[in-house]
């Protein structure tokens, strides 16, 4: 009974969380808005994995807290140098694509 409360107030926070991806104000906001999300639905499908004696989803959830690691380094990257890549027509200071530094 109290991992159903548990996943409750879990359900609770993650429509608080969405509110404020959707109400901004800033992209950084939506994108830890975003993030937070995430990291609540992996604590949410190890709680149910908890309430259902599965243990094979805390695998499954630790497979979407990478991937919702990687999607946020991905899209705040995106939002701060718009491109993933190596830039096209030496719109940046980085001449060689071989020299890899972080700015």
């Amino acid at each position: 009974m109290m991992f159903a409360a548990t996943a409750l107030a879990i359900l609770v926070t993650m429509g608080l969380t969405l509110a404020r991806a959707l109400l901004g104000p800033t992209v950084f906001d939506r994108i830890l808005a975003v993030n937070v999300f995430g990291t609540l639905t992996v604590v949410l499908i190890a709680v149910y994995g908890f309430l259902t004696e599965r243990p094979e989803f805390l695998d499954i959830a630790l497979v979407y807290a990478l991937i919702n690691f990687i999607g946020t380094i991905a899209v705040t990257k995106y939002v701060k140098f718009q491109h993933l890549g190596f830039p096209i027509d030496g719109d940046d200071d980085q001449d060689d694509p071989g020299d890899l530094r972080w700015s």
